[in-house]
């Protein structure tokens, strides 16, 4: 501790730009790997770290550590391996515009709400099966990689039509983002959960698994009974009609996405409505 204060007196300018430069890289790789099963594998890499480190600083195995000190290289190859699909993804995303970085305007919110409930009624009358994935904090990007991308505009017509029987892709799970169909033709992970969501039909467990490992909201039409459902957190709501499926996606996407605005652009809005 008393090193600290002749550290920080030491520091200049280029190293405080370092400083900065790590933690934005740190951050920007954490970020990309959110809501993935890599935040699982860098949580056991880290356990193994720190395991490591305790026991070869108390205890002098000299085997031990002959073993650690050649197993780096071979860990720093396997690290990229590992952690391909994120990596791909950042590649990705530096490559974009930050367009994509923007928050979407409440009233495209509203739009998309009133859209899918359109809809998933006109595709409930038809008996039409029917899996619509809204994407919220956590990122849905392993599954996106799973289907064909479309990054359309959200209207009734697009989601009638890829939902119309015996098409390429009626079979999989439309994923939105914000205000758009970034995907359609997805697989969704089925729920593993014991009781009555075993009885449920396959789409109605994908909706049910997906939301257990994310925060996405699930609309569901059933091809048999033409039943409208929402799944959440685990969850499901069966039985909906237009009116209260808009009611509760109002309620769970459009109320977490304005939550979800930094707390200078909330107090903005609300002087902008006074």
């Amino acid at each position: 501790m008393t090193d600290v204060p002749s550290i920080l007196l030491r520091l200049d300018w280029p190293s405080v730009i370092d400083i900065l430069l790590v933690s934005i890289i740190f951050y920007g790789l954490l970020t990309i790997i959110q809501g993935t099963q890599a935040v699982q594998l860098l949580r056991g890499l880290m356990i193994i770290v720190i395991i490591t480190v305790l026991v070869t600083s108390v205890f002098q195995l000299t085997a031990f550590n002959w073993l650690i000190r050649n197993s780096l290289p071979a860990l720093l190859v396997a690290i990229p391996v590992v952690f391909q699909p994120e990596l791909r993804r950042l590649l990705e995303r530096l490559g974009r515009s930050t367009g994509g970085f923007l928050y979407v305007r409440p009233q495209e919110t509203v739009r998309v709400i009133e859209t899918v409930s359109r809809a998933c009624s006109q595709l409930a009358v038809s008996r039409h099966g029917a899996l619509i994935v809204l994407e919220r904090e956590t990122g849905l990007q392993d599954i996106i990689e799973t289907g064909v991308r479309l990054n359309a505009e959200v209207s009734e017509e697009l989601l009638l039509t890829l939902f119309y029987p015996n098409t390429a892709l009626h079979d999989g799970a439309v994923i939105i983002r914000q205000d758009r169909a970034v995907a359609a033709g997805c697989v969704l992970p089925l729920s593993t959960a014991d009781g009555g969501e075993r009885a449920l039909g396959t789409r109605h467990r994908a909706a049910l698994g997906v939301t257990e490992s994310s925060d996405a909201i699930v609309a569901v039409v059933s091809e048999e009974t033409g039943i409208i459902s929402i799944a959440h957190s685990g969850r499901i709501i069966r039985r909906l009609d237009e009116k209260r499926l808009a009611k509760i996606l109002d309620a769970l996407y459009r109320a977490e996405f304005e939550a979800s605005l930094p707390g200078w652009w909330q107090r903005l809005r609300r002087l902008a409505k006074r």
